[in-house]
């Protein structure tokens, strides 16, 4: 029996909301997991008393909705950085957000709901509609896959799977594990397959765990330079330079490292006229090779940049971001909106940034082949698997100051870690405010440099592992699987088939 069958509807949309907020606990910087997996056990029960597939699709839009409301919280922070422009949308900006990405869940509710179906199938289905509606958020209108149900799994052994099966085939183990359990739990009866479902995935990644090899380090040493610039401050003229004076003493500190690290727009120069810029940084790094960020203009374009400075200070490499932030990096309909005042956040020039050609490798010395990723880019999965060919090290540069000091850095740390395990590859990460580090091919932080601390760190770069299986498939399999999967449960939770 389902006692929640009998509770009122909108008391049972208040407490999908309040269990979707319960699950946000499991992201960074709480890393609660348990609370994860509590709320969408209890969550079966909720999505199964619903009468009707609308119902079921405003259970299911709540539950994300307080999920990525409390998940997200952090996206308020870059409207308060220029308060008197910005902050009137912050709460529009949440509200929006968290009710939008909401709407793919709510189509998977709608979708998995059949009622007088098998409730287990069910609730195995509504596993599989809300991992193809997480896999189409990641992806359509460029994507936001920001608090996947992954990310819950970070610094534990279950996180291995990622270099197996991805994000979402991650994510998806985990709805199987706990919303057919959930079901089971207002049964009479029928616990054999769904503990089965959960026990199996238990196994599956603690044994996986035991597979994976060990990491061996190189004899190549990095510096990773925090110059901990507030973003209200970074471009202040009466700051700027103290910042930049400061990044170039840590640059020059003994002993002398094998490559060194700026983080994003770390330069406060445009590169056609930062020269000068550059050949302080050069005399500063006495020959050790620097990866920095900077601005660059191409005509009317602009572009948000990292570039590679050689043995001589020599500009050697030159990769421009692709995947930008939109409202942040760039808004839709830019020009037209800029007659209104509307700029994206870290621009006010027109539509704002332009995007690069796509994902490259940069050429890093002896250190190898390097994979640049500029801040939003280390994100998203599918921006690692488009790399032309197989790097040495993943390379990200970030400028965290925008996301605040409360969830938003740990959680895109979070994601760094994520794509170092999906790849089987290092990552070095320089951001400006924190948090920086070196993140070994396991995802597990070898060195960093806490947030809001202004420093660098030496840290020896760790080997690349063989390349993992989900590095060669990447999501297109897993796609196809769900997908099959879907018209097979579609057929078998169908009323006449209870």
């Amino acid at each position: 029996m389902n006692p929640a069958q009998g509770w009122p509807f909108g008391l049972r949309l208040v407490l999908a909301a309040l269990l979707g907020a319960l699950a946000a606990f499991g992201l960074a910087p709480f890393g609660l997991w348990g609370a994860t997996l509590v709320a969408l056990v209890l969550l079966a029960p909720l999505f199964l008393s619903t009468e009707t597939r609308g119902r079921a699709a405003w259970v299911g839009w709540a539950f994300a909705t307080g999920y990525f409301a409390h998940g997200l919280s952090w996206i308020i922070e870059p409207f308060f950085v220029d308060a008197a422009r910005h902050a009137w949308m912050a709460p529009f900006a949440l509200v929006f957000m968290a009710g939008g990405l909401a709407l793919f869940w709510a189509l998977a509710f709608w979708l998995a709901r059949r009622p007088g179906g098998s409730v287990v199938a069910q609730a195995v289905f509504l596993a599989v509609t809300v991992s193809l509606a997480e896999i189409a958020r990641g992806y359509v209108l460029t994507g936001f896959p920001w608090a996947g149900i992954a990310q819950v799994w970070i610094d534990t052994p279950v996180s291995q799977l990622l270099s197996l099966i991805g994000p979402y085939g991650l994510g998806a183990l985990t709805l199987l594990a706990t919303l057919p359990l959930g079901v089971a739990l207002t049964q009479r009866g029928g616990f054999a397959f769904p503990l089965g479902l959960t026990a199996g995935t238990a196994i599956l990644a603690a044994g996986y765990a035991t597979t994976r090899p060990a990491v061996t380090k190189t004899d190549h040493v990095v510096r990773l330079i925090q110059p901990n610039a507030p973003q209200h401050q970074k471009w202040d003229r009466n700051y700027a330079p103290l910042f930049f004076a400061r990044q170039v003493e840590f640059t020059a500190a003994q002993p002398r490292p094998d490559l060194i690290v700026w983080p994003e727009t770390s330069v406060p120069e445009w590169l056609g006229s930062a020269q000068s810029y550059l050949d302080v940084i050069a005399d500063a790094a006495q020959g050790t090779p620097v990866f920095l960020g900077i601005q660059r203009g191409d005509g009317p374009q602009i572009y948000n940049s990292m570039i590679y400075l050689d043995q001589q200070g020599q500009q050697e490499g030159l990769y421009d971001k692709h995947h930008l932030a939109p409202f942040g990096e760039y808004v839709p309909f830019g020009n037209l909106m800029a007659k209104f005042g509307i700029h994206g956040m870290a621009t006010t020039a027109g539509h704002g940034f332009s995007a690069g050609p796509g994902a490259a490798l940069m050429d890093a010395g002896e250190l190898g082949q390097a994979l640049p990723l500029i801040c939003y880019e280390a994100v998203f999965t599918q921006d690692v698997l488009s790399a032309p060919g197989r790097a040495d090290f993943l390379l990200q540069i970030t400028n965290d100051a925008w996301f605040g000091t409360r969830s938003g850095p740990y959680q895109h740390l979070v994601q760094a870690q994520m794509r170092a395990i999906e790849q089987g590859l290092p990552m070095m990460r320089s951001a400006n405010t924190g948090v920086s580090a070196m993140i070994d091919p396991l995802g597990r932080i070898a060195k960093s440099l806490p947030l809001g601390q202004a420093g660098f760190i030496d840290a020896k770069l760790p080997a690349p592992l063989a390349p993992t299986v989900y590095s060669k498939v990447g999501d297109l399999p897993f796609f196809v699987f769900l997908s099959v999967l879907f018209g097979l449960l579609w057929r078998l939770t169908r009323p006449e088939n209870a």
